[in-house]
């Protein structure tokens, strides 16, 4: 097989592990292309596959949709991406990877203390939140780190 080989729905879901509903919305952002059958079924050149476990590595790492489409947009058109070009798109990942990294610690060194006032420790609590304070600040655990705390992590 080769990379312009194309592939169906169904095959690039149980390749991909993404739901095809999923494809489609991802298909409709034009996070990847598919092209139409004369019946109008979807078909996906094999290289989707690259994007998709890129868009499920970014996703995990914490990217919103928006950040990711930025991304791919930096690929070239019309050939498959090489080693060099998933690098240097990979490259700008270190800091965000890094943060991530960071709030994570955060958060499992205070785990069993408070998690940031939504709270599960009501005499720490006491003294870090007496009368509830943090939530004239807004929505959720407003210790958190804000890498973590975003609506739209991960």
């Amino acid at each position: 097989m080769h990379t312009r080989d194309l592939l169906g729905v169904g095959e690039v879901a149980r390749r991909s592990g993404f739901a095809p509903s999923a494809l489609r919305y991802y298909d409709s952002l034009g996070l990847i292309t598919s092209t139409r059958t004369a019946g109008s079924q979807r078909r996906y050149e094999r290289g989707v596959l690259r994007r998709l476990a890129f868009i499920r590595a970014a996703r995990n790492v914490g990217l919103t949709l928006e950040e990711i489409s930025a991304a791919l947009a930096t690929l070239p058109q019309g050939r498959t991406p090489t080693k060099a070009d998933w690098a240097k798109l990979s490259r700008g990942w270190r800091e965000r990877i890094n943060e991530q990294i960071e709030a994570l610690e955060s958060l499992r060194d205070k785990l069993d203390s408070c998690i940031g006032c939504g709270c599960l420790s009501m005499r720490t609590c006491a003294f870090s939140n007496p009368d509830d304070e943090l939530g004239d600040r807004g929505p959720g655990a407003r210790y958190l780190p804000g890498r973590l705390r975003a609506a739209d992590a991960g």
